[in-house]
């Protein structure tokens, strides 16, 4: 069934964290639909981390793997030939609607319009107070945990992450009963989802699994949907935009021809895709980057000595940031080693060639950056934790195109800078904090489905420096 290989493994002396052991061969049609059921990097094989493109059929869909550097550059590219495919947007419909990640063609370019402005408030000087905030409170939280036995740090790093979202978004602190709901409501949304999706590519009836995933997306809903609906009903009556957020700037945005805001139902899509994409990205790759350091102790000893040497025990400030090449490669090669969005769907909308494969109207192409950053053709040690190979002038060169964890072309992410500031925050600050070990016996399993995320989450020790 593709067992996780052991966490703790050396290849030439760098550490190898755990991924599912590909299988010798492609799976049969049965066992591509039990091995996919729970995650799609299981039912991967030792041929995917290498071919050029694959194809794979199920009843309801035909697909391919394009890994390819130029074939990837030109799906990603071109986001009117190869739209997102219409199965994510349904999946992701219950949770964030049709807004500016699900939208397609010319309603994607008007809302990316519309929104920009928004993304103003997200600039990096201008939130890292509220990044440094949110990573003391996290510090504060683990301090009053009981650290002689191991922590479970996946929800503490949903916890910190979604807290520096919604100081973002709506100018107020997350909770801690508010973090413990969006966390274990977005994990019920992944698992309905991802079991949704495989009934669909199979072609048989969703057994209720459409259901209980908008239940779960109605459960993290519920969290925000009074603050946007009070701040847009005040808005509304006397054009109080309230504080200066990202919340105030969707408010006040229009659409480009006919002058119209955004309704409440398209708030709250826009409100859900940045709070989501923002807060679930960011708590996947921190609880990973832990875990690495973890086993790793020589890069963290070092990361710690960087933080320490360019910060001491001052309030982390923007100069600082740029003087922990460490820590920031540190981020880069968690994001390499286990991307957030480890598989990226298209759609074919007219006939293509690519290598010497007719792709039809409507198939599903995949772009992978789970299998594309650990191809051998691109980096050498592709599963080993090695953050020192990014100052490899080669590496740099490379990750341009083999790198991709916030997507490429004109849809990648507009919040990579955002998240890499507030990786680089939240390490810094906790490495400074604290000495962090692998819990013996502890070791976690990466599943794929809409993001990456430790199955059964990730348990370490904390030790106050």
């Amino acid at each position: 069934m593709g067992l996780p290989n052991i966490g703790g493994k050396q290849v030439d002396g760098l550490f190898v964290p755990p991924f599912p052991d590909p299988h010798p061969k492609k799976s049969s049609l049965f066992w591509r639909f039990v091995r996919g059921w729970n995650s799609w990097i299981h039912v991967l094989f030792d041929k995917s981390y290498t071919m050029k493109m694959g194809e794979i059929r199920t009843p309801g869909l035909h697909m391919y793997i394009a890994n390819e550097l130029p074939l990837v550059k030109r799906i990603m590219s071109n986001w009117r030939e190869f739209p997102k495919h219409h199965l994510l947007v349904r999946t992701l419909e219950p949770a964030i609607g049709n807004s500016v990640f699900s939208a397609n063609g010319d309603d994607w370019a008007t809302q990316r319009e519309m929104i920009n402005p928004a993304f103003q408030q997200a600039a990096l000087a201008r939130t890292l107070p509220m990044m440094r905030d949110a990573a003391d409170a996290l510090v504060s939280r683990i301090g009053y945990l009981d650290l002689s036995h191991p922590i479970n740090i996946d929800p503490l790093m949903t916890h910190v992450a979604a807290d520096v979202i919604f100081r973002t978004l709506f100018s107020q602190a997350l909770g801690d009963a508010d973090a413990r709901r969006i966390h274990h409501a977005f994990n019920r949304f992944q698992r309905h989802a991802q079991s949704a999706s495989m009934l669909r590519f199979y072609r048989m009836p969703t057994f209720g699994f459409v259901k209980r995933s908008r239940r779960a997306a109605e459960d993290i809903h519920s969290v925000f949907a009074s603050i946007v609906q009070q701040r847009l009903d005040a808005y509304r009556a006397d054009a109080d935009r309230g504080p200066d957020d990202i919340l105030a700037s969707l408010m006040e945005a229009r659409h480009p021809q006919t002058g119209q805001p955004f309704s409440f139902t398209d708030l709250m899509g826009q409100v859900s895709t940045i709070f989501l994409a923002g807060h679930e990205t960011s708590a996947s790759a921190l609880s990973w980057a832990l875990y690495c350091l973890a086993g790793d102790p020589e890069t963290q000893r070092i990361g710690r000595e960087e933080v320490l040497s360019v910060a001491e025990n001052r309030p982390i400030a923007a100069e600082s940031l740029r003087r922990m090449p460490v820590i920031r490669n540190v981020f880069r090669e968690t994001l390499r080693l286990y991307p957030p969005v480890a598989f990226m769907p298209r759609e074919v909308s007219c006939p293509s060639q690519m290598r010497d494969k007719q792709l039809e109207t409507g198939a599903m192409i995949v772009v992978s950056p789970w299998l594309i950053q650990r191809n051998a053709e691109h980096w050498p040690w592709p599963h080993a934790f090695h953050p020192a190979r990014f100052d490899d002038p080669s590496a740099k060169a490379k990750s341009r195109e083999a790198w991709l964890p916030f997507g490429a072309g004109p849809r990648i992410c507009v919040g990579a800078g955002f998240a890499t500031q507030e990786a680089i925050v939240v390490l810094a600050t906790l490495l400074r904090a604290f000495t962090i070990d692998p819990a013996p016996g502890a070791v976690p399993e990466p599943v794929a489905r809409l993001t990456l995320r430790p199955k059964c989450g990730i348990k370490l020790l904390f030790s106050r420096r």
